[in-house]
């Protein structure tokens, strides 16, 4: 009997998903919890392994299908049925002899855009990593994409070369869009060399330049999953006008946006966007995507939320002395990490969040969700913005562990390697505004999260101590929060219970 392969649960409230891609094809060989399939969630990205080993016998569920949890995926043979699989493709091209020639040589795979993550639809080429001609591996990174939320690589479907490149850097592609093509078997190492000689040659350009556009050679500018969404609409591309894709193309998302619009909205769609004059000295640039998209959040926050900013101001005498006191220690106990002062924070907060749990829930609908957990969102910059990777289960975390995971935050979002799975599923936030400067700001919320603490510059300033006025690093702490949920008396609790822990951080280590 084979084993069946089936969609895994995918987390709280997830019932869905979309195959990004096979990475197996039917008749291979597999080992025991070897990856097989990729899956992509609202959420996260998933990897489904082999139940068993044997041969990837019959692929059920096709890339770019929706499947729900439990669904089966495809079946797994034994090793002793591994005969009978790759007999029914070897039938195929003895019938079909068109099909011999071309398995003599080797095939062609494409390479194409896996699914982004929740709400992204499209994403742009940041720059290739293998030139055409060049050789790869099998999941060896062939080019990176930027999206809203994070740089994405694309890894190779299979080994080969690097044949066609149909978009260049730059580009913006919709998901599950042809980038290129890797030629495999024996077909990949003749074709390197006849694409090396024609380049070093008088100028056979053109030939190489022929493929390459084939994708863009439609008389319509638009990408084929937009061309498709309008014919199902009935709209043509005049209708919606510019497309924000490469040279003005219309991408599905530039269908989707025209077709929410109300009735007279779409009756001036083709107009231009903007009836700004611009002047000679202006320069005009495209907002980027996670431009776009860090707006549209923040706006959707401040319709949504009943959002209020409540303040307060801490002494950062005492943290800074226990830091002054144990820093070279601590970090030479914990192998290099360096104790900073977000540790003491994230430990307040916590403390925080368990007294006054209202704080750490959300709203769903016309319930309220409380966590017994802590999942602490850090605002981090990256290299494309900021970023709001989270700790899970800070509230089980040590001081080392904390400012181990936020340092590596750090540096992986400056090198955009950060994962869809860690910028989703915070319970509450921490941003530090201090770090660029700023002395007061007021945060505002990270959605479905009801709240979010703002920290600031540490600044020297005279504050009245024991009827005398002293000089203290002071620092000003802000509470955005969701007074849907959270009542005014809770909000300033909360933050003044951050203000005692940190003011005296003995009480975190005695849990008080």
């Amino acid at each position: 009997m084979p084993t069946e392969i089936k969609v895994p649960t995918l987390g709280e409230s997830v019932t869905t998903a979309t195959i990004a891609r096979w990475l197996k094809q039917e008749g291979e060989t597999v080992a025991a919890d070897e990856a097989l399939v990729e899956l992509e969630t609202d959420k996260v990205t998933v990897e489904v392994n082999a139940p068993a080993a044997g041969v990837l016998s019959a692929v059920l569920q096709k890339d770019g299908a929706e499947v729900d949890v439990g669904a089966v995926l495809g079946e797994i043979s034994e090793a002793g049925g591994a005969a009978k699989a790759p007999a029914a493709p070897k039938a195929t091209p003895a019938a079909a002899p068109a099909a011999a020639e071309p398995a003599a040589k080797g095939g062609s795979v494409d390479i194409v855009v896996p699914t982004l993550g929740e709400s992204v639809t499209t994403a742009t080429v940041s720059r290739w990593l293998k030139k055409e001609g060049d050789a790869v591996a099998a999941d060896e990174a062939l080019l990176e994409l930027e999206t809203d939320k994070v740089s994405v690589e694309v890894n190779a479907p299979a080994a080969g070369t690097l044949g066609k490149i149909l978009v260049q850097d730059g580009g913006e592609v919709d998901v599950g869009a042809v980038l290129g093509a890797i030629t495999t078997g024996a077909g990949g190492a003749a074709a390197a060399k006849p694409a090396a000689k024609p380049d070093a040659g008088i100028n056979p350009p053109p030939p190489a330049s022929g493929p390459v556009a084939r994708p863009a050679t439609p008389a319509a500018a638009a990408f084929p999953s937009a061309a498709k969404r309008m014919a199902e609409a009935g709209v043509a591309a005049s209708d919606v006008g510019a497309g924000s894709g490469k040279d003005g193309r219309i991408t599905k998302g530039d269908v989707l946006d025209f077709l929410a619009k109300p009735a007279p909205a779409k009756a001036a769609a083709a107009a231009p966007k903007s009836t700004r004059v611009d002047e000679p000295r202006d320069e005009r640039v495209k907002m980027t995507r996670l431009r776009k998209t860090i707006a549209n959040r923040l706006k959707e926050a401040q319709n949504t939320a009943a959002m209020l900013t409540t303040f307060n101001e801490v002494d950062m005498s005492a943290a800074m002395a226990l830091r002054a006191s144990y820093k070279d220690a601590f970090e030479k106990k914990n192998n290099g990490v360096r104790l900073g002062f977000m540790s003491f924070f994230v430990r307040a907060c916590v403390a925080g969040l368990k007294e006054f749990p209202a704080v750490n829930a959300e709203i769903d609908g016309d319930d309220i969700v409380y966590k017994n957990y802590v999942h602490m969102g850090i605002a981090v910059g990256g290299a494309n913005g900021l970023v709001v990777p989270v700790l899970r289960d800070a509230d089980q975390m040590g001081f080392a562990e904390i400012e181990g995971a936020i340092s590596s935050f750090g540096k992986r979002a400056r090198d955009g390697q950060l994962k869809l799975d860690e910028l989703s599923g915070g319970s509450f936030s921490i941003t530090n505004g201090g770090v660029y400067g700023s002395l007061m700001s007021t945060p505002i919320l990270n959605p479905p999260q009801s709240a979010i603490l703002g920290m600031h510059k540490i600044q020297d300033r005279p504050v009245a101590i024991a009827g005398k006025v002293e000089i203290r690093p002071m620092m000003y702490l802000a509470l955005s929060y969701d007074h849907r949920i959270v009542d005014g008396k809770e909000a300033v609790s909360f933050l003044v219970r951050v203000k005692e822990n940190i003011e005296d951080p003995r009480r975190l280590l005695l849990g008080l």
